[in-house]
C-alpha cells in the first residue's frame, strides 16, 4: 500500500512494559485453574506476549481459543457477532480471562463474556490491549487494560486493515499520503 504510511501510536518497547505489568496484575489475583481464551484473530500477538509474561509472573495456565467476527473485511463493526471457531475446553467452574486486542463497541467482548458465563465459567474477566470507549454500544468495561486509545483506526501488533499490517511490532495509525 504505497500511498499510505503508518504513524506509531504505541511503540514495541512501551507495549512490552505494559504487557508485563498486566501479567503481574493478573498474577496478584491468584486464580485457581485459570483458563486464558484469546479472541482471534486480532489478539493473537498480544495474547502470545501476555501468555509468556504470565509464565514469567509465575502462573501456570491453560489456553484455548475463540474466534469471533463482527468486522469481516470492513473497518466498522457490523453489529452482528458470529462464532467462527468455538473453544474446545469445558469452562464450567473455571476462572476465565478473555483476551482481546481492542474494546470498542463492546459487542464482541460482551458476547464472549456472556457465552462463557452461560457455560458456567466463574469468574469471567476481560483483558484488552486497547480501550476505545467513545464508540461503546454495550455496557462493558475491561478488567485489565493496556492503554486508553484515541478514536482512531489502529493497526499492527495483530490488528489489521483488510488483512494487512498484523505483523507490525507496534500499534499505529494508517495515514493516507496525498
Amino acid at each position: 500500500m504505497a500511498d499510505q504510511r503508518i504513524d506509531t501510536l504505541f511503540d514495541a518497547e512501551r507495549i512490552a512494559v505494559r504487557v508485563d505489568e498486566i501479567a503481574k496484575e493478573i498474577a496478584l489475583a491468584k486464580f485457581e485453574r485459570l483458563l486464558v481464551i484469546p479472541v482471534l484473530k486480532g489478539s493473537f500477538v498480544f495474547a502470545a506476549d501476555l501468555l509468556r509474561a504470565l509464565h514469567h509472573a509465575g502462573l501456570g495456565i491453560e489456553v484455548d481459543f475463540l474466534s469471533l467476527s463482527s468486522y469481516r473485511a470492513g473497518t466498522v463493526s457490523s453489529g452482528q457477532v458470529t462464532i467462527v471457531r468455538d473453544v474446545e475446553t469445558d469452562v464450567a467452574g473455571r476462572a476465565v480471562i478473555l483476551v482481546d486486542d481492542i474494546l470498542e463497541s463492546g459487542r464482541t467482548l460482551a458476547f464472549a463474556k456472556d457465552l462463557m458465563a452461560a457455560r458456567g465459567a466463574d469468574p469471567v474477566l476481560t483483558c484488552v490491549l486497547l480501550n476505545k470507549p467513545e464508540k461503546r454500544a454495550t455496557q462493558i468495561d475491561a478488567d485489565f487494560t493496556g492503554f486508553e486509545c484515541p478514536d482512531l483506526f489502529v493497526v499492527g501488533y495483530g490488528m489489521d486493515m483488510a488483512h494487512s499490517y498484523r505483523e507490525l511490532p507496534f500499534v499505529g495509525v494508517v495515514i493516507a499520503d496525498d
